[in-house]
């Protein structure tokens, strides 16, 4: 086939099914059901492979992509909060089919969609969010936990499924995570027990993130974990400890399109192929490591440019050159991508598109 143009996307099938494969034995070691976040590839066709390897359903952010996610499975979590009236109607419309569930962290949130649900004689199944550190979403107390758990229980239209977290905060090298994982524990705990103590029931304890996906073990409460980016990982991943760049199953390839300037060559892909998202443990690393030149740094980009200082390299790539680059956040860049390059184990290629692309309600 024809050479793709640059900047073009690649997904290494084989690199995306042993990390599939390395979490679900991790989930069946530890007894925990796995629900994958797919703000990672936003495909059907990876969660497809995910579904296949044993996850009980999937989890998105907005209920557009949830409802494209349908397709793949009937089992369907929201992890963020629904209060407008258009979000909430589809959640509900959505719910008359399949199972879906919201993680909710406000009385006002749950009332609506109560409502929503009533309308169309669906049931929407909840999960208190609780605030164990990461102070995004999330009830502070066990006792606000218990009264919105309460409200539920009671409510037509809506069914208590359980508990929410997102464990955000914690990060670090996975043998030092214990500490803040035992307090995300007590904190889970606590909220438990209270409920028990009312007569009330988490079936879910859903928490987890890719940077302690697999310390999810130490958080003894959970039932299900949420990772996603651990599906393709990038350069965070990589240079946290979490994972090596052969983990990295999506790399972009670009093109040098200018060599005129001392000590730089200029790539044809800018923030609207990697985002601006900086390395967090490693700042100062530039916008992505380059495979073929492991010691140029990608240092400004513009909309359409990366700059790449190469003064640390022995020979830099020539005009014209296609270079191989694995992004720091490749969530961000994969929801730039109208379609993506699928290399299966052969290495054919094709054309996959981002089914779930820019779905942000």
């Amino acid at each position: 086939m024809e050479v793709p143009a640059t900047p073009a996307m690649f997904i290494d099938s084989t690199i995306v099914a042993r990390n599939v494969e390395r979490l679900a034995a991790y989930a069946g070691q530890y007894e925990l059901d796995v629900r994958p976040h797919i703000k990672t590839h936003k495909s059907r066709r990876v969660a497809a492979l995910q579904m296949d390897a044993g996850a009980v359903g999937l989890t998105t952010a907005k209920v557009g992509e949830a409802e494209i996610m349908g397709e793949v499975a009937d089992d369907i979590m929201l992890a963020y909060p629904a209060i407008d009236p258009a979000r909430t109607a589809r959640i509900a419309r959505l719910a008359t089919h399949a199972t879906v569930r919201v993680a909710v962290d406000s009385l006002a949130g749950a009332e609506r969609l109560a409502d929503a649900a009533n309308r169309v004689a669906s049931t929407v199944g909840i999960l208190v969010d609780l605030d164990v550190g990461m102070g995004r979403t999330g009830l502070q107390t066990a006792s606000q936990c218990l009264k919105l758990a309460q409200y539920v229980d009671e409510t037509p239209g809506l069914r208590l499924d359980g508990l929410f977290c997102y464990p955000g905060h914690v990060g670090g090298p996975a043998d030092q995570q214990e500490p803040a994982l035992r307090d995300v524990s007590d904190k889970l705990n606590e909220v438990l027990l209270i409920w028990e103590r009312h007569g009330l029931q988490a079936r879910i304890v859903s928490g987890g993130s890719t940077p302690t996906a697999f310390q999810s073990h130490l958080v003894p409460e959970y039932t299900e974990i949420r990772p996603g980016t651990c599906v393709y990982n990038d350069i965070n991943t990589v240079k946290a400890g979490y994972c090596s760049l052969d983990d990295c199953a999506a790399r972009i390839v670009c093109t040098v399109v200018s060599t005129s300037v001392p000590g730089k060559v200029v790539l044809d892909g800018g923030t609207k192929t990697f985002t601006s998202d900086r390395c967090a443990p490693a700042p100062d690393s530039g916008h992505g490591f380059i495979l073929e030149f492991p010691e140029a740094t990608i240092g400004r980009l513009t909309e359409e440019h990366a700059e790449v200082d190469i003064r640390n390299c022995q020979s830099g790539p020539k005009l014209g050159q296609r270079v191989t680059v694995v992004p720091n956040h490749i969530c961000p860049c994969v929801n730039l991508q109208d379609a993506v390059w699928w290399r299966d184990a052969e290495g054919s290629l094709e054309e996959m598109p981002i089914d779930a692309r820019g779905k942000l309600v």
